[in-house]
């Protein structure tokens, strides 16, 4: 209803379809992560056939968005590591995530104790990637709904893994 409301008195289907893709982004999030697929399409459909043919089209995002289970947990993920970043602008990237391309790089250390996720089982390895400041921190806690739950399950299982196959 209101989709057509808004295009059936000239809104800009760009706009619509602008606030859809950001819908799928904030709204749903990681619980569907095809809806952003779904309204990218829908945005590119305007662009390319036009109203009032991608009506239609528009109108398949907003029934998907309806229909998809929702979670803010990227977004707020985002915000709170936003907020860590703003904060600690300065802090140095840990030296064994550091490229080492040179001679002296390696004499300083950069590089060295890197462990290279795909020589562990299931390419997972315990290794902090964050400033010394922030170590542990964890930003995206995702819910149980939609794919989220999946994740959760595969963040648990890092959060918890068997030491003989992470090294």
């Amino acid at each position: 209803y209101w989709l057509a409301r808004m295009l059936e008195a000239g809104e800009d289907p760009l706009y619509v379809a602008r606030r859809l893709v950001r819908f799928a982004s904030e709204d749903v999030g990681m619980a569907n992560p095809n809806a952003l697929v779904v309204t990218i399409a829908a945005r590119q459909a305007v662009e390319f056939i036009g109203l009032p043919e991608a009506n239609t089209a528009l109108a398949e995002a907003v029934i998907y968005l309806a229909l998809a289970p929702k979670s803010n947990a990227t977004h707020v993920a985002y915000e709170a590591a936003k907020r860590d970043a703003l904060e600690t602008a300065t802090a140095p990237v840990p030296l064994h995530l550091r490229n080492a391309p040179t001679r002296l790089m390696k004499e300083l250390g950069y590089g060295k104790g890197y462990r290279y996720a795909h020589d562990f089982e299931n390419a997972e390895v315990e290794q902090e990637h964050l400033p010394a400041d922030l170590a542990g921190q964890r930003y995206y806690r995702p819910t149980d709904r939609g794919f989220e739950a999946e994740l959760k399950r595969r963040m648990a299982r890092s959060e918890n893994p068997d030491p003989d196959k992470t090294g």
